[in-house]
This record gives structure tokens, sequence and C-alpha cells, in this order.
């Protein structure tokens, strides 16, 4: 326990430097490419938005696909790689054009082709072989693999170039994203410390042995302090958000945070194994790291539209 505390230590704060490196990226170029396209294009005030996000989704998608389908082994439910890595590909891409105009008369329908384009090509893969055995997990798994990590993505990728024309309405940026992330990994933090401290009663103890509702409340309360905090600096001075519905912003998403957690772990048993991956020593694989914000996300998107 002391050894994973402290890689966790160690490669959390290296981790979090470079989350800060995409993010400022991101942001650096959306301010470069302001005034840039046409207005039919763009609202040349806005920028284009989310690049450094979506290249970091790019970049970690593809080892997250092959840690679920790992999981999805253990049950014989075997995804096609490559095809649910382009589906995950496309999802995310799609998410980052709907910020432009010309695309997003198109979005719903290529949204469709998307999904449908996956499941046909997971069902021409079998028949590529002339087999019919396992054809329903095989494509069940790829279709699962690709909307469980690019459709949440998407979310993701979308919540971050969302755009009003009324300045005064919630416009995606890079500290909406840093806040869902801040706002998940605080609660990971009060339930851990909290549940050390003051944990009593196991929160679910045939699936986490670890967790205790005292930490959950620790949690959650942290998230909500952090939530609360940081909405003060989501897109000012022209849109502002009002203190406790941060608090509540931070509650409600560090709870679904460890909901994502609880989901993994499930597929985790399931499958007999502690971590989805070794990649980063203290944290496991990039499926244990993603899964609580991306499981966030559409919940941060629904939310963000409401306030």
């Amino acid at each position: 326990m002391e050894r994973s505390l402290r890689n966790r230590l160690t490669f959390g704060p290296l981790m979090l430097a470079g989350l800060f490196g995409v993010l400022w990226f991101d942001s650096w170029a959306q301010q470069w490419s302001r005034g840039k396209l046409p207005e039919t294009v763009l609202n040349p005030e806005q920028g284009i938005g989310g690049i450094g996000i979506m290249l970091l989704l790019l970049a970690v998608l593809p080892i997250a696909s092959a840690e679920l389908a790992t999981l999805f082994s253990a049950e014989k439910v075997r995804p096609y790689l490559t095809i649910s890595i382009a589906g995950s590909g496309l999802l995310t891409i799609h998410g980052f054009l709907t910020q432009f105009a010309k695309f997003k008369e198109i979005a719903t329908s290529t949204m469709a082709f998307i999904i449908v384009f996956v499941m046909l090509f997971a069902a021409l893969r079998r028949a590529l072989v002339r087999e019919t055995q396992e054809a329903i997990h095989r494509m069940a798994g790829t279709v699962l693999a690709t909307l469980y990590l690019g459709g949440l993505a998407w979310f993701l990728m979308a919540l971050r170039v969302k755009h009003s024309h009324n300045p005064a309405h919630f416009n995606g940026s890079t500290s909406v994203i840093l806040m869902i992330l801040l706002v998940v990994k605080s609660t990971d933090i009060g339930a851990y410390f909290g549940g050390r401290l003051l944990g009593r009663r196991k929160l679910i103890p045939w699936l986490s042995p670890g967790k205790t509702w005292e930490g959950l409340f620790c949690g959650v309360l942290l998230a909500g302090a952090i939530g609360a905090i940081w909405s003060h600096y989501i897109n000012p001075p022209v849109y502002h958000l009002e203190w406790w519905k941060g608090f509540v912003f931070g509650v409600i998403i560090g709870g679904i945070g460890q909901l994502g957690d609880l989901l993994e772990s499930m597929m985790k048993r399931d499958a007999e194994v502690k971590d989805s991956g070794a990649l980063v020593p203290g944290f496991g694989g990039i499926l244990d790291i993603m899964d609580s914000p991306l499981l966030a996300a559409p919940f941060a998107y629904l939310l963000f539209s409401l306030f």
C-alpha cells in the first residue's frame, strides 16, 4: 500500500503537469486561430477550440481500447481492436467538428453513420474469414468498446467546443475541462484519505472492499468545495457560475466519477485482474485513469447546458 501511495505521489504530479501542458497548448491554439477562418465556417471571435484535447484523446484511446479488449476477452467477448479504435477516433473527431457551422448541418447523420460503420465492418470482418461462430460476440464487443470509450470521449470533446452566440451563456473552455478533472480526482483523494481516517461501513464489499460510505461522503464533499471554488474561473467575466451551482456540480460529478470506478471494478472483477494495465505505476492502466472523467463527461455536458 505504501509503495502504491509513493508511486501515486510521484507519477500523479507528472501526469498533472503533462495535462496542464496540453490544456495550455489547447488554449494557445484557440487564441492563435481567432479571425483566421471565414465567418461562414467559424465565429471569428471563437477560434478553433479543443485541438490539444483532441490530440491527447487520439493518443490515449488506442491504449485504453486495447486494455478494454483484454478485460472483455476474459468472458470470450473479443472486439475487433482496429475497428473499435477507428470508431472511437472518429467519434472524437466528430465531437471536435461540431464547432464548425457547416458540419453542424450533417452532424446527426454523420454520428449515425459512424455507429453503423462500426457494426457493419465488424460483421464484414467476421464474414471475411467465413465463420459465423462468435459473430454476435465480436460485433457486440466492438460496438460496446467503441461507445464506451469513443462515445464518452465525444461528450468531453463536444463540451470543450460548445459555443453559444450569446456570450453571457455557457461556452466551452479549457477551464471547464480542468474543472471536471479536478472534481473527479479530488473525489478520489477525499474518498481515499477520508476512508482511511473515518471509514467504518463498507460501500459495496463484494465489489470494491476498499471503499466506504464515510470515504464517499468525504470525497463528494471535497469535490463540492473544489467545484464551488473553481466556479469563479469558468469563462469570467461575461459568464458567471454561482458558487452553489459549482458545489452542486462538484457533488454530482464527483459521485458519478465514483460510479465510473465501480463500473470498471465490476469489469475487472469479471476478468479477475486488479488493474486494466500496468503502464502507469500506482495507477494501473490508461483505462484506470480515464474511466471516471469519461463517465462524468455526459453528465457534465447536461449540467452546464442547464446552468
